[in-house]
């Protein structure tokens, strides 16, 4: 199973791809910095413990990680911890992509539902969602964020 797109390599994430994550993610998350008033959690996450735990799938060009999967299954459901695409890649449908590779990802594993979270002034990306299929659970409304939680049955 692979995410298949003209001009990339598909291949999973490995320890040594931690720092060039890192990169990517922060690169990816930095619009967000100036809407949210801090960095997203992604932009601070440990990637050497993120790769021991989850499963990373990864999108390379010209020998660069250029978009990324982060995944976990927990209990029937298929966990999005992360999607990351390289700003200069934006509006080429490697979201989608992702998104679509999520549902062979939840199929494999025996999941019946994708689920993920978001701050609720990431608008842009709960719109992109919820046209992918996602629907909104619920809001956590923490101290310093509110947290929409977003599922789809398959």
């Amino acid at each position: 199973m692979s995410i298949v797109r003209e001009g990339f390599t598909h291949r999973r994430g490995i320890i040594a791809d931690a720092a060039e994550i890192r990169v990517l993610t922060r690169t990816a998350y930095v619009p967000w910095v100036a809407i949210l008033g801090r960095e997203p959690l992604p932009m601070t996450a440990d990637y050497q413990a993120a790769l021991t735990n989850h499963r990373f799938d990864l999108l390379c060009s010209d020998g660069k990680i250029r978009a990324l999967l982060e995944t976990d299954v927990r209990g029937n459901s298929l966990w999005i911890e992360n999607i990351a695409v390289d700003p200069a890649l934006h509006g080429q449908g490697i979201g989608r992509a992702l998104l679509d590779f999520s549902k062979n990802i939840a199929a494999e594993q025996g999941c019946v539902q994708i689920t993920l979270c978001t701050n609720a002034h990431m608008t842009r990306n709960i719109d992109i969602y919820k046209r992918y299929g996602f629907k909104i659970d619920k809001e956590d409304r923490l101290s310093h964020a509110t947290v929409v939680y977003m599922s789809m049955r398959l």
